[in-house]
């Protein structure tokens, strides 16, 4: 098995990971609030998971991995679309339900194990908040339960901040019946119109924060393996979810490790509606960007650093994709063939790229890697290439392959042609190692007259043909 490691927000160190049962693993992802359409940040720790399901499903059984990804469907946000709009709120979350899952689908994720709604797990809520009460972390006031941070002692330890800080640094509903200003509520009462619930406490609705500590002991128990969102969710809301649960189940550890990934920006700007810049996947989409140039672009920058969406960005991922799927058109891959060098044992995966991946899922490494097993000029010797295609979910179904419009690099380029082009890459390579900046510019005019288009992704460079592609030009260096 490969050791897989991670960075782990909460102890602030790569680290092996262990299951906490041997040989089962467990996870959770916050997922959306359903009252609108996702914008293109909310894919972005999507797509990580994904490629970590894979990931660890490959390494230890699809039958011995459960992902959970919570939807809310109960939320002052739904209440005030539905006000707005006069639709009820059922049919909004199940509309936006249903897209959401039509957009992730586009992206080539995989459906979690588990997919629970809020409002199916009010029971759990409520009891969760009683034992908390019982236990002396929580209390009512006014018909609100409210969890007392300052009784639990490691309150601010994920974030790593003082209960001080976050009263400076934070903006906290100020209410005359909280003993803190910090507590946050596990339920509150619902006025007229509002969707609620019965309770020890009166007619109400639940917090956020209480939605994902229920659910995850619901389907996870009381412990469990890797948590994941974004970092804007490490305070309040994750540091709200490990506090009531560990109050409330003092043996278990919650979430073992941590995930978070780094924002999204348009080029090189923080994306909101205000500059212009917001967008959703749907928007992508509808646009005609495929879903794989998406999620490529996400997967060429590492989950915990920001990342650029950039047209020169998605350009160079559909010139990319291009090329490697012209290259399985061209070797005729398909079930057929899979089940061919499966029959002969060749249908194997590349050691160092799960190697790559496995390292605190570094898609950015998985990727330079396909691009030196894509110099592969047999089938069998383009397996690795394949099946890591595979792996980073850029190929889903081996019968319908992606065909980009524009041309495509494969077997139709003759082998001697593709080894000149390989030749001068290797040169200009070399002519930018010594700094030889006039011989790198005459091989980049020679490429340029020849029709090839290079792309450069991770420090590796790749091409493909283009519409005027002349192999003939490319002996004039």
């Amino acid at each position: 098995m490969t050791p897989i490691r991670f960075h782990n927000t909460k102890t602030r160190r790569k680290e092996d990971f262990v299951p906490a049962i041997p040989g089962k693993v467990s996870m959770y992802l916050c997922g959306p609030t359903v009252y609108d359409r996702a914008h293109l940040g909310n894919a972005r720790n999507v797509l990580l998971f994904d490629v970590l399901f894979r990931l660890m499903r490959h390494e230890f059984g699809s039958e011995n991995v459960t992902y959970v990804r919570n939807f809310t469907d109960v939320d002052d946000k739904i209440n005030a679309r539905a006000a707005e709009s006069g639709r009820a709120i059922g049919d909004i979350t199940a509309e936006t339900t249903q897209w959401y899952h039509d957009d992730m689908d586009a992206l080539g994720a995989t459906r979690p194990t588990h997919e629970p709604r809020a409002t199916e797990y009010i029971q759990q809520m409520i009891e969760m908040s009683e034992v908390l009460i019982e236990n002396g972390h929580a209390y009512e006031a006014e018909g609100h339960v409210l969890f007392a941070v300052e009784s639990y002692a490691d309150y601010g330890k994920l974030s790593g901040r003082s209960i001080d800080d976050m009263i400076a640094g934070a903006r906290v509903e100020v209410a005359p019946y909280k003993r803190n200003p910090m507590d946050f509520v596990l339920w509150k009462p619902s006025p007229d119109g509002v969707p609620g619930w019965d309770s020890p406490w009166g007619y109400g609705r639940p917090g956020w924060h209480i939605e994902c500590s229920a659910m995850s002991k619901a389907l996870l128990g009381e412990t469990f393996d890797i948590h994941g969102g974004g970092n804007d969710l490490q305070f309040p809301h994750h540091e709200n979810e490990i506090a009531q649960s560990a109050c409330a189940h003092p043996t278990g550890e919650f979430a073992r490790v941590w995930l978070h990934n780094e924002m999204l920006q348009v080029e090189g700007k923080k994306m909101s509606k205000s500059l212009g810049n917001f967008f959703t996947v749907r928007d992508l989409l509808d646009k005609g960007v495929p879903g794989e140039v998406i999620r490529m672009v996400f997967l060429t920058t590492h989950y915990s650093k920001p990342m650029d969406w950039t047209e020169v960005k998605r350009n160079e991922a559909e010139a990319t994709l291009r090329k490697w799927y012209g290259i399985l058109h061209g070797h005729g891959f398909g079930t057929k063939l899979i089940s061919a060098l499966e029959a002969e044992g060749k249908w194997q995966p590349d050691a160092e790229f799960i190697g790559v991946l496995a390292n605190d899922v570094n898609t950015p490494g998985a990727m330079a890697r396909l691009h030196v097993l894509s110099k592969g000029r047999t089938p069998e010797a383009l397996a690795g290439f394949a099946h890591g295609l595979g792996m980073l979910g850029l190929v889903n179904d081996w019968d319908a392959i992606p065909m980009f419009d524009g041309g495509e690099a494969g077997p139709d380029v003759a082998p001697a042609v593709a080894a000149k082009v390989d030749a001068l890459l290797a040169a200009r390579a070399k002519a930018r190692s010594d700094k030889d900046w006039a011989t790198a510019d005459q091989v980049r005019d020679v490429l340029n007259a020849a029709g090839v288009q290079v792309t450069d992704v991770g420090g590796q460079a790749t091409w493909s043909p283009g519409p005027d592609f002349d192999a003939a030009k490319l002996g004039e260096l």
